[in-house]
This record gives structure tokens, C-alpha cells and sequence, in this order.
């Protein structure tokens, strides 16, 4: 009968986790978050700037598509989504509207002529400023 009493009153009890044992668990998680945040966010950096050469890339086409329908190049990036007035041939939209932002929700810089060819585009990148190194430097359709 002692045994019977003593096995149920030991069920009975909850047992739950001490105080010292949740901070020890919750210092471990910010040691972890510690070491692997920073390794995630310089990865998010660098995928933008990919998309956004990825992107220059893509509009280029875009532009030359709209040459050779109309045998002139787009005075806009605009007229690449929206039939410009005036002009013969346009076989459009040569790109999606969403496709003329960068990554960081600026507009791409587009200009005809070019300084380094018929047509330049370019981002500035994360700072939003001309030049720059890193993250922070120019994404060009020259480059």
C-alpha cells in the first residue's frame, strides 16, 4: 500500500522547467541568432544586387526587341510597356511594368545615347547614390 501511494503522488505532481533552465535556453537561442543573422543578411545584400543585374540584362533585351520592331530605340523605359505615340511597329509590352524598379524600389537610370553605347541603364545600387563599392556600387548594362 506504501508503494501504491507513493508511485500515484509521484504522477500527480507536474513538473515543470525552472527558471535557471529557460534562461539558459534562451541564451543559447541568442548566441545562435548571433552567429547565423548576420551571414543571412549580407546574403540578402548580395542576392539584390544579382537581381538587379539580373534585371539590366533583361530590360537591354527589352530595348533592342523594341528596335527591331520599330527601328528606333525607346526614348523612355516607359515605352517599353505603354505603345509611345508616333511610332510604327511596336509589337509591346517588350517587359513588365514591375521589371522597371530595382530591387531597392528605385526607378532604373536610362538614357539614349549612351556614353557607352547606343543605350546606358544603370541602378545605383543600395545607397541610392552614384558610385559607391560593394553592395552599395552601380549595377551597369556596360559592365
Amino acid at each position: 500500500m506504501d508503494f501504491k501511494k507513493r508511485f500515484k503522488t509521484k504522477n500527480n505532481r507536474q513538473r515543470g522547467f525552472t527558471l535557471v533552465e529557460l534562461l539558459l535556453v534562451l541564451v543559447i537561442l541568442a548566441l545562435i541568432a548571433g552567429l547565423v543573422l548576420p551571414g543571412i543578411i549580407g546574403k540578402a545584400e548580395s542576392a539584390k544586387v544579382k537581381a538587379a543585374s539580373s534585371q539590366i540584362s533583361r530590360i537591354s533585351m527589352s530595348v533592342e526587341s523594341f528596335y527591331l520592331d520599330t527601328g528606333d530605340t525607346p526614348s523612355t523605359l516607359e515605352d517599353l510597356v505603354n505603345e509611345p505615340s508616333g511610332v510604327t511597329g511596336w509589337n509591346g509590352p517588350y517587359i513588365k511594368n514591375s521589371l522597371l524598379k530595382d530591387p531597392w524600389g528605385q526607378p532604373y537610370q536610362y538614357s539614349v545615347p549612351g556614353e557607352h553605347g547606343d543605350f546606358d541603364i544603370l541602378s545605383f545600387g543600395a545607397d541610392r547614390q552614384r558610385g559607391g563599392e560593394g553592395k552599395n556600387a552601380d549595377i551597369t548594362s556596360w559592365e
